[in-house]
């Protein structure tokens, strides 16, 4: 049984758009996923249903099952899912800025946990980030864009999470910040089990990393497999990790249709 499932996945906003349309995927314990698509292809709100974050945009699940662990985490609220594991980190460094980063390590730590626990995880945590811990006092809001994105994943590990989803982690980064994080993520996933669910437009740096992934466009699931296989796929190569030559966009609409028919 994964960790997660969603099993043919419908979300509509406003009583009206259907964002995302019979999205099915698993994620295995220990394992790491990417979703992959453009912009507006339902990544975002696939994070959102699972973590339990649609409510605010007005969104909703109108059809399908979401499990984890075993458990339909549907009808739960957004901080039950945290408690049962789940934890995400939002596109666009939704840090503190008011506060050092020590202070947002322990503004995510729950509150029925010791100061013994805190100060243990806060330990471990700065082992993985020790540009952190030289900043660790400095006003957050004045870190550069990776020690944000890099404190923003800090935090999310301050709940002790068995699946920790991360929306865009790459954006406005330089190539080498993104690699240094990436490498981060990798050995958080090694070395501490916590399974992981990345949306990323940045296809190449994505595959690079994880060891399966979905192919979302216009909120369907097109294409899905194993990282090694979907980096030889002709059409993820030319759409999505800068092809050859030139783009004949003549050629688009048959190229979605033969990813639907892929699916």
């Amino acid at each position: 049984m994964p960790l997660l499932a969603l099993n043919n996945v419908e979300v509509v906003y406003d009583k009206v758009f259907l964002a995302i349309k019979g999205v099915s995927l698993a994620v295995e314990e220990g394992d790491m996923v990417a979703l992959l698509g453009a912009n507006g292809a339902g990544k975002s709100t696939t994070l959102k249903t699972v973590s339990g974050l649609l409510g605010p945009e007005r969104g909703a699940v109108t059809r399908g099952e979401v499990s984890f662990d075993g458990r339909d985490v549907l009808p739960m609220s957004a901080a039950k899912r945290v408690e049962s594991g789940i934890v995400h980190v939002l596109e666009g460094r939704r840090i503190f800025e008011h506060l050092t980063p020590d202070e947002n390590l322990t503004a995510a730590f729950p509150l029925q946990g010791s100061r013994a626990q805190l100060q243990e995880l806060k330990a471990q945590v700065y082992d993985y980030f020790p540009r952190l811990h030289e900043r660790r006092k400095s006003q957050a809001g004045y870190l550069s864009g990776g020690e944000q994105q890099m404190l923003a994943i800090a935090r999310a590990l301050m709940t002790r999470p068995r699946l920790i989803m991360l929306d865009e982690p790459s954006l406005g980064l330089a190539p080498l910040l993104v690699q240094e994080i990436f490498e981060i993520i990798t050995r958080i996933n090694r070395e501490e089990k916590v399974s992981v669910l990345l949306v990323e437009q940045n296809a190449a740096a994505a595959l690079e990393t994880v060891r399966h992934a979905y192919l979302l466009e216009n909120g369907h699931v097109v294409m899905s497999g194993d990282a090694a296989t979907l980096k030889q796929n002709p059409d993820i190569q030319e759409f999505y990790l800068g092809g050859h030559g030139q783009v004949d966009y003549h050629n688009v609409k048959h190229y979605r249709r033969r990813k639907r028919w892929l699916a």
